[in-house]
């Protein structure tokens, strides 16, 4: 998750270069006064979303089987916990009965 969260922030960092070099030398327009950073961060966000729907696809395919593996050996794990935990519990109940009836 860490490789997609990554190239997804550098394809973020490429969009918001190239856009600052557009709106720099008036291929995008400019912000309204102090607001220009924020129509450059704004757009670059805009841009990079669907680059990075398209670019990543594969790696986030990836990383969801990864995660999903990863889920699924977790709920392994705890039924076994609870498969030893209500058989255990059934030994001490039959010896507890046993003790009991003597």
């Amino acid at each position: 998750m860490l490789r997609y969260t990554l190239m997804r922030l550098g394809i973020f960092a490429g969009c918001l270069v190239i856009v600052w070099g557009a709106v720099y030398s008036g291929i995008f327009p400019r912000g309204f006064g102090d607001s220009n950073f924020l129509w450059v961060l704004l757009l670059s966000l805009v841009l990079s979303a669907p680059i990075s729907w398209v670019v990543l696809r594969k790696e986030r395919d990836r990383a969801s089987v990864r995660i999903v593996k990863k889920v699924d050996r977790m709920k392994a794990n705890l039924e076994a916990n609870r498969s030893q935990e209500d058989f255990a519990d059934d030994v001490a109940r039959t010896q507890g009965g046993a003790t009991a009836s003597s």
